[in-house]
């Protein structure tokens, strides 16, 4: 059985399907959804549970955000993906419009259900005397990771007009905005105009490549070197915080908005990403490997969607224990916690597959005429 799935894999594969962004994509899901396993803790607490953050309790994590926060790769691979498919489409003419209703139809139809879904249990749970409070933090943790499908649907849609724009122009952007904050006492809201400014990095930089501007080694080297610098530099001596993920209580957040510094280490990420290529298209060439990185991203809006149900549902199963279950419903406060933490890691992947089986299928219907696409387990869809 595992032969012939390898074999339907490998022969369902276009020939000059570039295997890397696959590979790229699904690092990008994967570290999302373990940064939020990791920094995420849902504390039982005189019959509430609220959300926590070991950041907030140990600042020495930080390090660990700089390894799960990969939202810059998804942007650069969407950004690639994008210039690449309109291109496409104009040379096929197909009109914007059902070019951008194709891509914003795969995008949105496995969040509906997660929508619909999630406001039934909110409802059922306050008919069965939920604490509201409860109610209102777990289903903010649910829809609170969606903001970043409303940024990507809205560079997405203005690909034709940002795909030959310079990834100079929007992270000088970013700059200005934060001077304005943090310098000369400017509005708070200033900020928001990084939302897109901070995204339209990377995703600029993946038209680029798209449009072979990039020399991929030089401008990996380039990136990666120059951004970690600033990154550094912007944390050591500008006060920019060392956490990549928003901590709660923190004066300022590198994520909401997105600063320079989160900029910059974006752009560290992508010429890491550069690097890469050539070795990740060595090892995707193997069918077992290949297998899993399309399977994988077959999945990945499911995933990212349902990651966070599946921790909330493995936490509200340890509650029905009676027992307060350390790294589970402990408060994230020392190393204890830290410790007992990734034992529960197996549980949630275990329920995520669960809720990938159940949901996965939305992210799949097959539509029919110019611009659509249809999916099929050898070829997973593009961003």
């Amino acid at each position: 059985m595992v032969a012939e799935l390898l074999r339907r894999v490998e022969a369902g594969t276009p020939a000059g399907r570039d295997r890397a962004l696959d590979a790229l994509r699904a690092l990008a899901i994967g570290g999302v959804v373990l940064g939020h396993w990791l920094v995420t803790a849902l504390v039982a607490d005189s019959g509430t549970v609220r959300v926590a953050s070991p950041l907030r309790h140990m600042p020495q994590l930080a390090p660990v955000t700089w390894i799960f926060q990969t939202m810059a790769l998804f942007f650069l691979v969407g950004g690639q993906l994008a210039a690449r498919s309109h291109a496409s489409a104009r040379g096929r003419n197909v009109t914007y419009r059902r070019w951008l209703g194709a891509r914003m139809a795969r995008l949105f139809r496995p969040v509906a259900v997660v929508l619909a879904v999630w406001t039934l249990v909110a409802v059922m749970m306050l008919a069965l005397g939920a604490d509201l409070a409860t109610v209102h933090a777990l289903a903010k943790l649910v829809w609170s990771p969606l903001w970043f499908l409303l940024v990507f649907a809205a560079l997405t849609a203005l690909t034709p007009l940002v795909a030959r724009l310079h990834p100079g122009w929007p992270l000088a952007t970013v700059a200005l905005v934060d001077l304005v904050r943090f310098s000369l006492d400017g509005p708070a809201w200033i900020g928001w105009v990084n939302l897109a400014a901070g995204w339209l990095v990377p995703y600029c930089l993946g038209a680029s490549w798209a449009r072979d501007r990039l020399r991929t080694r030089a401008t990996g080297w380039a990136l990666l070197l120059g951004g970690a610098a600033a990154t550094a530099a912007l944390v050591l001596w500008a006060g920019y915080p060392a956490s990549m993920v928003g901590v709660p209580g923190a004066r300022i957040s590198n994520q909401s908005p997105p600063t320079i510094a989160a900029a910059a280490f974006g752009l560290a990420q992508c010429g890491a990403a550069l690097l890469l290529l050539g070795p990740l298209r060595r090892v995707l060439s193997r069918p077992a490997v290949w297998a899993f990185v399309a399977l994988a991203n077959l999945s990945a809006m499911t995933i990212f969607l349902w990651h966070q149900t599946a921790m909330i549902a493995v936490t509200a199963l340890g509650l029905l224990t009676g027992r307060t279950l350390p790294g589970l419903h402990t408060v994230p406060d020392g190393p204890a916690w830290v410790a007992a933490r990734p034992a529960w890691l197996p549980a949630f992947a275990l329920v995520l597959l669960m809720c990938r089986a159940a949901f996965h299928v939305h992210e799949h219907r097959r539509q029919d005429g110019p611009g659509h696409s249809t999916t099929t387990p050898e070829q997973p869809q593009s961003c």
